[in-house]
């Protein structure tokens, strides 16, 4: 199903889960193969900005939230 000998794109649960699997450090290689040999890089690019900017959007709210309950 995941073989990356498949001819399918990488669907966009595939594709989210490479972006955030890469994004700590943790990609496996068959997933990077089935990347870079299926997938559309502008895709990647797409999701990567998005949850790099989402991801600086929930610490941001944490440290708000935290500094607001210790009353600073």
């Amino acid at each position: 199903m995941d073989d990356p000998v498949d001819n399918k794109p990488p669907s966009f649960w595939q594709m989210l889960h490479s972006v955030m699997a890469a994004a700590f450090g943790v990609q496996s290689g068959k997933n990077r193969a089935r990347d870079f040999t299926h997938g559309k890089p502008s895709h990647f690019v797409i999701l990567g900005i998005a949850f790099t900017a989402l991801f600086a959007l929930t610490l941001f709210a944490i440290v708000k939230l935290v500094l607001h309950l210790a009353g600073v």
